[in-house]
């Protein structure tokens, strides 16, 4: 009676399921599907979408797409697989006279204090010398600390406070 005129809809007996069989309630302004499923088909219609321009482009030859072209994507399912993708290290040659090497770096061990060796892990102290201590080697006298704090400290200071001179008054 009302609902007619004024566009509303009556709210329903009883709550829907959502259709995909998770055990939520579904509503349908989201197809009668939960917010998390209706989420996940939004997002599989747009991956569909980018494949499909993605596949035109390649198939076309063209370099970027336009847009002129119609997609249509609805109710396709597709499935993305990660790919696996293979580093080939490349070895300099012994010929080449060049001093640098490109090495992949093997994975290290455990964190370990560099004067005793004890195993740190996350609780290592890096020092401004590069190296890593553990609680009792982490402070600069307990472990030789080649670093110069001094000469860092005053070039910090000299940086901070640069020399700022009045200039010179006129004498009458």
């Amino acid at each position: 009676m009302d609902h007619d005129k004024t566009g509303c809809q009556a709210p329903p007996e009883r709550p829907i399921l959502c259709i995909n069989n998770c055990g939520f309630f579904g509503s349908p302004a989201t197809m009668n599907m939960c917010s998390k499923c209706h989420k996940d088909m939004l997002m599989k219609q747009e991956q569909a979408k980018l494949a499909a321009s993605s596949f035109g482009s390649v198939v076309n030859g063209s370099s970027s797409s336009n847009g002129s072209e119609p997609i249509l994507a609805t109710g396709v399912d597709v499935q993305v697989n990660p790919v696996e993708l293979k580093t080939v290290s490349t070895q300099p040659s012994p010929k080449s006279g060049s001093g640098e090497s490109v090495e992949a770096k093997p994975k290290e061990g455990p964190n370990r204090c560099t004067t005793c060796k004890k195993r740190v892990g996350l609780t290592g102290f890096k020092c401004r010398c590069g190296e890593l201590f553990c609680a009792s080697h982490r402070y600069s006298d307990k472990h030789d600390c080649p670093f110069d704090y001094r000469t860092a400290a005053r070039d910090a200071i000299a940086k901070a406070n640069p020399v700022v001179k009045a200039e010179k008054l006129d004498k009458i």
